[in-house]
């Protein structure tokens, strides 16, 4: 790309409302996957007994289903970005590169 067409995409709101968007959603979901994750680790570190318990009448503790829950949060986060970011983001980038190039 030339540097014409960069600084009118670096000069279009679209681009400035994309960027600002993407960060507030990126970080949003950054910070609840910390918590998530941190907050486990922090389990195991300080309440063992509490991971311990059984879970049911079977040998499985509680560590584990609350280990497969922040495996599946972190798919669903994921997947939450990726839409977000196919139906949101992509139109806008699109829209942009189509006003630059003019």
């Amino acid at each position: 790309m030339s540097d014409s067409v960069v600084a009118r995409i670096e000069a279009n709101p679209k681009y400035q409302e994309l960027k600002r968007k993407r960060s507030t959603f990126g970080w949003t979901l950054c910070i609840l996957m910390f918590v998530v994750y941190y907050g486990y680790i922090a389990l195991i570190a300080f309440d063992k007994p509490f991971l311990a318990q059984p879970f049911g009448d079977g040998v499985t503790s509680l560590g584990i289903p609350i280990g497969m829950g922040v495996i599946v949060f972190t798919i669903l986060i994921t997947a939450l970005y990726v839409r977000k970011a196919n139906s949101e983001y992509d139109k806008l980038t699109a829209e942009i590169l189509k006003e630059a190039s003019k």
